[in-house]
C-alpha cells in the first residue's frame, strides 16, 4: 500500500464518486481511479461497488476506512517529528462563522497552546463535510439543530462525532412600519434559510438573495421581514433601524464535527471553542 493510494481511497469514500474525490485532491479522475485499482489489487479485495449512483464501500472497504485514516494521521505525525514542524490542526468553518466566531477561538488557543497552529479554511457546508470525512480537515464548524447531525435538513457523511460548543440566536426582524408580507431569505443551502423554512414554513412568499448582508439591507429598507442571526442585527435592533417581530425562533447550535478517533488530536481546540 502507498500513502497516495490511501489518500485516493479515503477521498472517494468521503465524496461518493471518483470525480469529486479527485477534485478534492487536485488530481485527475483517471489518476485516482488507478490508485484505487492498484490498492484493491495489492489487497486482493474489492473496496467499492461501482454503481450508477457512484462508488459505494463494500464491507471490506468499510473495514479499511478507519485504518486508512489512522495511517494517514500517523504519516503526518512522523512528518512533523522529522521536520520539527508545529502541531497543526486543520479546521473548516462556514464563512459566516469564520468572520464572527473563529477569531475569538484562535485567540484563546494562542494563549493556551501557542505551539498549536490552527489552520482555518472557509468552506461551504458540503465541501466542509467532505473534507472532514476524507481526512483533509481534522474538524468542521457548522450550524445545525437537534440531537443528530443534519437535523437542520442537510445530508452528511456517516459516523461523524460532534459537540455543540455554543448557540447562535435567531431573530425575526423588519423595519418599523415596514412590510411583513414578504420573507427575505438567503439561498436554499444556507443554514439561516433552512432555519427560516423550518420556523415559518409557507407563511409568506420568499425573495431570495445570496447573503445575510443583502437580506439585512433589504429588511432595513422596509422591503420585507427576515429571520437572521442575532449577531448580524444586534446594532440595528439597538438603534431602532429594525424591530423584532413576535416569533420565538429556536437557536441554532454551533456544532463541531469530526471523525471518530480524532478526540485526542482536537482536545485543546475543543477547550478553546467551549471556553
Amino acid at each position: 500500500m502507498e500513502l497516495r493510494q490511501l489518500q485516493g481511497f479515503v477521498a472517494v469514500a468521503a465524496c461518493g464518486t471518483v470525480t469529486e474525490g479527485a477534485h478534492l485532491l487536485g488530481l485527475a479522475p483517471a489518476s485516482v481511479s488507478e490508485q484505487i485499482r492498484r490498492l484493491e489489487g495489492s489487497l486482493g479485495v474489492r473496496l467499492f461497488d461501482r454503481t450508477p449512483a457512484g462508488m459505494r464501500l463494500t464491507e471490506r472497504g468499510r473495514a479499511l476506512l478507519p485504518e486508512a485514516r489512522g495511517l494517514l494521521d500517523h504519516a503526518e505525525s512522523v512528518r512533523r517529528s522529522v521536520t520539527g514542524g508545529s502541531h497543526r490542526v486543520r479546521v473548516g468553518a462556514l464563512e459566516t462563522l469564520v468572520a464572527t466566531h473563529v477569531p475569538a477561538i484562535v485567540k484563546r488557543l494562542a494563549v493556551r497552546r501557542p505551539d498549536i497552529e490552527l489552520d482555518v479554511r472557509a468552506l461551504t457546508r458540503r465541501r466542509l463535510l467532505a473534507e472532514v470525512a476524507r481526512g483533509g480537515l481534522d474538524a468542521g464548524l457548522l450550524l445545525d439543530t437537534g440531537s443528530e447531525i443534519g437535523a437542520l435538513g442537510f445530508d452528511h457523511p456517516p459516523d461523524l462525532e460532534f459537540l455543540d460548543v455554543d448557540e447562535v440566536g435567531l431573530a425575526l426582524v423588519a423595519a418599523p412600519g415596514g412590510s411583513t408580507e414578504t420573507l427575505l431569505v438567503t439561498e436554499s443551502a444556507c443554514s439561516f434559510r433552512m432555519a427560516a423554512d423550518r420556523a415559518l414554513g409557507g407563511h409568506a412568499p420568499r425573495r431570495e438573495f445570496s447573503g445575510v448582508g443583502t437580506v439585512r439591507a433589504w429588511a432595513r429598507q422596509g422591503l420585507g421581514m427576515a429571520l437572521l442571526p442575532e449577531f448580524a442585527v444586534a446594532e440595528d435592533l439597538a438603534s431602532g433601524a429594525l424591530v423584532e417581530l413576535g416569533l420565538a425562533a429556536p437557536a441554532l447550535s454551533l456544532r463541531l464535527v469530526w471523525q471518530p478517533g480524532r478526540e485526542d488530536h482536537l482536545r485543546d481546540v475543543l477547550y478553546a471553542m467551549s471556553a
